[in-house]
């Protein structure tokens, strides 16, 4: 059975560049890099020549480049460290439609005494600015919004908020896990404090993940241990996988024009094919601001799971903007704060594209989809009654 895989923002595949670039790091050079001997010392310019690349993609400075082991210690390391350089200040800033990682540790931060405000979004998934910035106070540690949705692929104004923020002399983070290497992003002309990046995302390996922390920032370790990354985050780097990430961010900064001109297209001949074939399908989010690979789609009268489970047997990978595949019959926190109706939020797909994707696959989706949401409709009591 052939795999046709359509769940990129969920990880993506490294790419074969990337592995070569990585294998002589397993068995050739497999120096520590803080060690003192000239092996450990060739180690190190190395993992100092890929944080150039990856610093570059987003047009930082090398030494404002922290590696962590993913997005979610990223996003965890830049809120804490907000919340212990300005004891004085409990008051965190998000949005109701943040991946867990940030919201997980405002959850728990709230249960030790800070206060969260949560930004609402309307039903196109467009963040309430006027609330943002409304709920600014002098109390305020931090803002973190992410740069675009892993849902609905909806991008965030992110540049005119890190404006407004930094003219108020507010901490700004930004999980940007599913924007970097797909849109540009440039921290110089957008004053971000802190930004949090992930390989696997963009064709690198999991377990590498990256901190941008601005020059002047003030900064609190997560992980205390030795001296590696300038005090900044204890624990022996993953030599192998900075290598392979700073090789990632080099591709993505040449190929991303092209890429994205060439996975959008296929994601706007899958999102109008299935729109046309199925009645009652809706896609979520703005379709005029999102990642060029992301649609969310949502058939009514359907479970999310049922269809995921389907198509799996025809080989097709993609995921459910539905909780039920953790267990729960609610429906996901995004599309809830997008007031989508529950008909239609528990029968949401989100299909996300890569470079690697190709017409043909998107063809055999097409052929696919529109018979397996028809059979579960015909068992579907509330597909009778709806319609």
């Amino acid at each position: 059975m052939k795999t046709v895989y359509v769940d990129n923002n969920a990880t993506t595949k490294t790419a074969p560049e990337v592995v070569n670039e990585m294998l002589p790091y397993f068995s050739e050079f497999y120096g520590n890099p803080s060690s003192m001997h000239s092996f450990g010392g060739e180690i190190a310019a190395k993992r100092e020549d890929a944080r150039a690349k990856i610093a570059t993609l987003i047009n930082a400075e090398p030494e404002e480049i922290i590696f962590t082991s993913c997005g979610t210690e990223s996003d965890n390391t830049a809120i804490v460290s907000a919340i212990e350089t300005r004891p004085d200040k409990k008051h965190i800033i998000t949005t109701r439609v943040e991946h867990p990682a940030v919201r997980s540790m405002c959850s728990t931060l709230s249960e030790k005494g800070c206060r969260i405000t949560s930004v609402p979004v309307d039903s196109k998934g467009r963040l309430d600015l006027d609330y943002l910035y409304d709920s600014i106070c002098d109390d305020t540690a931090i803002v973190s919004i992410m740069w675009a949705n892993n849902e609905t692929g909806v991008i965030f104004p992110i540049e005119d908020i890190a404006q407004n923020l930094a003219d108020r002399n507010v901490l700004f983070h930004t999980d940007a896990v599913q924007a970097v290497g797909k849109v540009p992003i440039d921290v110089k002309k957008t004053p971000v404090d802190m930004l949090a990046l992930s390989g696997h995302k963009l064709h690198a390996p999991k377990g590498i993940g990256v901190l941008y922390v601005k020059k002047g920032t003030r900064f609190s370790p997560f992980l205390m241990g030795g001296h590696q990354e300038k005090g900044r985050r204890g624990g022996t780097e993953n030599v192998a996988s900075i290598i392979g990430m700073g090789k990632a961010c080099e591709l993505a900064a040449e190929h991303m024009q092209e890429e994205a001109a060439e996975v959008s297209q296929l994601r706007d001949r899958l999102e109008r094919e299935l729109i046309n074939k199925i009645p009652q399908s809706i896609i979520n989010g703005d379709k005029k601001n999102r990642l060029p690979g992301t649609t969310n789609i949502s058939f009514e009268y359907v479970e999310g799971e049922a269809i995921l489970l389907m198509i799996n047997q025809f080989g097709i990978c993609a995921s459910s903007g539905s909780a039920c595949t953790s267990g729960s019959l609610e429906p996901s926190h995004v599309l809830r704060a997008m007031g989508v109706p529950y008909t239609a939020a528990h029968g949401s797909i989100r299909f996300s594209l890569c470079r690697y994707n190709t017409i043909e696959e998107i063809d055999y989706i097409i052929e696919k989809v529109p018979p397996v949401i028809e059979r579960l409709r015909e068992m579907s009591p509330f597909w009778k009654q709806g319609v």
